[in-house]
């Protein structure tokens, strides 16, 4: 921890932050797992504690601290081996509320940012749509101007928190003809007349809901539009950074905890005579899965301090995505190899922990379509920036 990014401050966080999820999170956690269903009381202790401020301004709640105690927020959160417990947190804090973080007028953050920090409501972020997947130019939600109004219709899908969420930060199509740059955000209650959710069944995550959210001629404010028209696709490719990022971190922490418990595992596990650990063939594949690890988080940790800093990161982040989630997913198949039969049994925990992983690649634009954006990048110099007032 003693490095040239944490201080004593961010250490001592650490520990409370984990004597926090050990009290308060861990113990609920099979529980949720097995109802598919987080109970609300925990987002409220989440926000007493000020987890979910910790990255916002302290006019609205927050502790206005630098992005390494999100970091140790998200290390922490892969721990306690919940990857649907995660994301729910973190979906919550670095998906929904960064757009109003930095998007919204100061009437949208006292109306949906403050309650947000302290737990009172719960946020979500709908861009995915059944027939896009990660083409988001390609979205058909729609937002038609009526008086001082906005009527939505469409559907999105792979919505985190969707179920369980008060609002969502919706992306819909203003003006149709004008394929991405058509695109607007609003700030959606999700009790509206016309909107309906759908929990999707999912191969991992189990603890989180996800939704396929449906809207019906469902009327929103036109107050609840965030920025102008139009500009929503620019706002989203660039909050896409953060979000990325984010996952980058959650790999490499998934991969470290699972490279803990089955170093645990084969320190104690014995056969013909000598503990697992013991075996050329094995140490040398963990070995790998050390170094690839290793190698995501210190990349890592340099994108965050770039982050920071202001600079503009979107290639660096979508880098982390690309290869921190690939290596995790990596990590977890063989640290479930580790542990022979043991590790097809959902009693141990690196069954869980290779299911949850494997969303990695998946979740947050899929391996192949992070590619071509960093083509995109590096090839024909294209950049994903808000344009200057």
């Amino acid at each position: 921890m003693q490095s040239m990014y944490f201080t004593e401050e961010h250490q001592l966080f650490r520990e409370s932050l984990r004597d926090f999820l050990a009290k308060e999170v861990i113990p609920h956690i099979n529980k949720w797992e097995a109802a598919g269903s987080i109970e609300r009381f925990i987002w409220k202790k989440f926000g007493e504690m000020g987890y979910f401020g910790l990255a916002i301004d302290e006019t609205y709640g927050g502790l206005g601290l630098d992005l390494f105690y999100t970091v140790i927020f998200l290390e922490e959160l892969q721990r306690v081996n919940s990857g649907g417990f995660a994301a729910a947190m973190w979906a919550h804090s670095y998906l929904a509320m960064v757009h109003l973080n930095k998007n919204a007028t100061h009437e949208q953050k006292l109306a949906y940012l403050t309650p947000s920090v302290n737990g009172e409501k719960i946020g979500c972020l709908g861009v995915t749509e059944p027939f896009g997947g990660s083409d988001v130019a390609g979205m058909r939600t729609t937002a038609a101007k009526d008086g001082d109004t906005y009527i939505i219709n469409g559907s999105k899908t792979f919505i985190t928190n969707g179920v369980c969420g008060d609002y969502c930060i919706l992306a819909a199509k203003t003006d149709p003809a004008s394929g991405n740059k058509g695109i607007s955000l609003f700030i959606v209650d999700l009790d509206s007349e016309g909107i309906s959710a759908n929990k999707l069944n999912k191969l991992g995550w189990h603890a989180s809901d996800t939704a396929e959210l449906a809207f019906d001629n469902v009327r929103v404010p036109a107050s609840n539009l965030m920025g102008s028209e139009g500009l929503g696709f620019t706002l989203i490719m660039e909050a896409f950074a953060l979000e990325r990022l984010v996952m980058g971190i959650n790999a490499h922490a998934r991969a470290e905890y699972a490279l803990e418990y089955a170093m645990q595992y084969m320190s104690e596990r014995e056969t013909f005579g000598k503990t697992i650990n013991q075996y050329q063939a094995l140490r040398h594949k963990l070995v790998d899965g050390y170094a690839n690890m290793d190698l995501c988080k210190q990349y890592n940790y340099g994108v965050v301090f770039k982050m920071d800093k202001g600079e503009y990161v979107v290639k660096e982040a979508t880098i982390s995505k690309l290869k921190s989630t690939e290596m995790a997913d990596k990590v977890a198949y063989d640290c479930l190899q580790f542990l022979g039969g043991y590790g097809y049994i959902e009693d141990y925990p690196m069954a869980r922990m290779f299911r949850d992983s494997r969303l990695g690649p998946i979740g947050g634009g899929t391996s192949e379509i992070l590619k071509e954006i960093i083509a995109k990048i590096i090839i024909d110099k294209k950049e994903y920036r808000v344009p200057k007032a």
